[in-house]
């Protein structure tokens, strides 16, 4: 789901560009970084709280990777499911995915479509999209990631666009691996990006691991759904998100619990541009973000959304003042 927040604040995140895209052979990459999530309750009193890891103040970015979302499983007759009204975004793209339940998508481009589990949809906003998400009605269990990509500037105003595609389901080893950006295992996705990314599903067995070549001008993040997943010798835990440095050749994940284990895996360049993030906005200043809200307040920009029983989700209050800008991690 998109951010909902009512009271988002403003990121800056800036990013070191990557002089070295491909690490020395004998370089020694640093080891695992684990981000824990903050709960973050989207809406009303009945609102789903999602677990996030990015952006946070250790790091802001993984690749392009710029905002990731964890929620579930949730009983919807408890939290009332999904329900987020027509809202904006520009100058990024956002990735939908899920492991249980289903949920209702709807665009100004006029896309009607349903995020099931294991197919991926991904919007891109660029100069400017609006949604509406709303899980279906027999959805009982609501379970998933929303992700976001940053756009880098030369593709920020990029046109609206929708895409789906079901990856198929590949043994590597002894663990599942859906491959739903970028190639993996042999597998490649044909959804267009616009910088160097990864993203896939991945379950591994009880008492079991796998080894996977990467990119190593790549950076990582592992983050963990169910189980208990250790990442190049470091564990993670459910829904905390490992992070790990440019420099690897081949990353190896164990599963050394009683039960199988789940986790998306995160990849991409980094990304070597300066962005302000702030509610369902991505921009290169406070202004560009002033002048989004302005839009959409005054209904420009962003088109209409038509088959949602409801007004759009009005645009919060820009705080007073920007924060400072922040270096690519702290």
């Amino acid at each position: 789901m998109s951010n909902a927040e009512t009271s988002p604040v403003e990121i800056r995140c800036g990013r070191e560009a990557t002089t070295d895209p491909q690490p020395a052979a004998d370089e020694r990459p640093a080891g695992v970084e684990v981000l824990t999530p903050r709960a973050v309750p989207l809406g009303g009193p009945r609102a789903m709280t999602v677990r996030r890891t990015l952006p946070q103040r250790a790091r802001s970015l993984i690749g392009a990777w710029c905002f990731a979302d964890h929620y579930g499983p949730d009983d919807v007759a408890v939290t009332g499911g999904m329900d987020v009204a027509p809202h904006p975004h520009t100058g990024l793209q956002t990735v939908s995915w899920l492991f249980t339940g289903e949920i209702e998508h709807r665009d100004s481009l006029g896309t009607h479509a349903t995020v099931r589990p294991g197919e991926l949809n991904l919007m891109t906003g660029g100069r400017g999209i609006c949604h509406s998400e709303v899980s279906t009605p027999r959805t009982t269990i609501l379970h998933g990631v929303q992700l976001w990509l940053a756009l880098p500037d030369a593709h920020r105003d990029a046109p609206r666009d929708f895409q789906h595609y079901v990856p198929t389901p590949v043994e590597h080893g002894d663990a599942t691996v859906r491959v739903f950006l970028g190639d993996l295992c042999g597998q490649s996705s044909p959804v267009r990006v616009f910088t160097p990314l990864l993203g896939a599903e991945i379950t591994v067995p009880a008492g079991s691991g796998v080894s996977l070549d990467t990119y190593r001008s790549f950076e990582h993040g592992v983050l963990v759904d169910s189980g208990t997943v250790t990442a190049d010798g470091t564990p993670l835990r459910p829904a905390e998100l490992g992070y790990l440095s440019p420099g690897r050749p081949r990353l190896t994940l164990t599963n050394d619990g009683d039960g199988p284990a789940r986790l998306v895996l995160l990849g991409g360049e980094p990304f070597g541009e300066e962005i302000v993030m702030w509610w369902n906005f991505v921009g290169r200043s406070h202004d560009d973000i002033v002048r989004a809200r302005e839009d959409w307040a005054a209904g420009r920009r962003y088109g209409e959304v038509s088959g949602y029983d409801g007004a759009p989700l009005p645009a919060p209050e820009l705080p007073n003042a920007p924060l400072k800008p922040r270096g690519r991690a702290r």
